[in-house]
């Protein structure tokens, strides 16, 4: 006996079914994580696919309804590229959560554990790089954790063994001009989480900007292992 399905019902198992190839599903949670449209360059070098072949799974997940699609609008010369983002309609669904979410699971965590903003937000660094994979350069994995949750890093130099980034974007920045205290010390021991968890950097300094207007600067420091010998 065939079973009828509703309009709701056949359009989630057709998003299920876009995200049930776990490619499909980097993909999806990358721009959905994003807090501007993606490029299809800038998901060859994330998931480390050739073009032909992320076109392919964003073209399921455009039909799937997961993604939308646009064309870039440009003033200077050059062919426009085609951007992606999320659906707004799929917001809640599948994973997808605006950043406050994200602030106020953390928040949560300070009032039960006890622990200091900056502990929180140490410990919620460790976990992401823990989890994140399909880099082999940590630099490169740290920028693209850090852009993935709105702070929109730009890497400005490098000088010695410290690299410098700004920040383009305050991702709290409406909590931040009540607290900053709280949330720039949740934004410090983040960045101080996940540049340790490579084993590569450490934070050396973050320099606070007005979070309504951004331009914090993170400046990371390779750490210097000592050789076996002790030299």
């Amino acid at each position: 006996m065939a079973v009828n399905l509703n309009i709701g019902e056949r359009e989630t198992q057709k998003e299920a079914k876009a995200l049930g190839d776990p490619t499909r599903y980097r993909i999806f949670s990358y721009i959905s994580h994003s807090d501007w449209p993606v490029t299809v360059g800038e998901l060859t070098k994330y998931v480390k696919l050739n073009h032909n072949a992320v076109r392919q799974h964003l073209a399921i997940l455009k039909n799937a309804g997961l993604v939308v699609e646009a064309l870039e609008a440009r003033d200077t010369p050059g062919r426009p590229r085609l951007l992606y983002s999320k659906n707004p309609d799929i917001v809640g669904s599948w994973g997808t959560f605006g950043h406050y979410s994200w602030l106020a699971q953390m928040l949560s965590a300070v009032i039960s554990t006890r622990q200091t903003p900056r502990e929180v937000g140490y410990g919620e660094g460790l976990g992401i790089l823990s989890r994140a994979k399909g880099s082999s350069n940590p630099l490169d994995l740290f920028e693209v954790e850090m852009r993935l949750r709105g702070f929109r890093p730009e890497r400005l130099s490098k000088r010695g063994d410290k690299i410098e980034f700004v920040l383009g974007r305050c991702p709290f920045a409406q909590v931040a001009e009540t607290d900053p205290s709280t949330i720039c010390q949740l934004h410090l021991g983040l960045a101080q989480g996940m540049a340790e968890s490579t084993g590569t950097f450490k934070v050396d300094k973050l320099v606070l900007k007005n979070p309504a207007k951004a331009g914090c600067r993170l400046i990371l420091q390779e750490i210097h292992r000592k050789s076996q010998s002790g030299d």
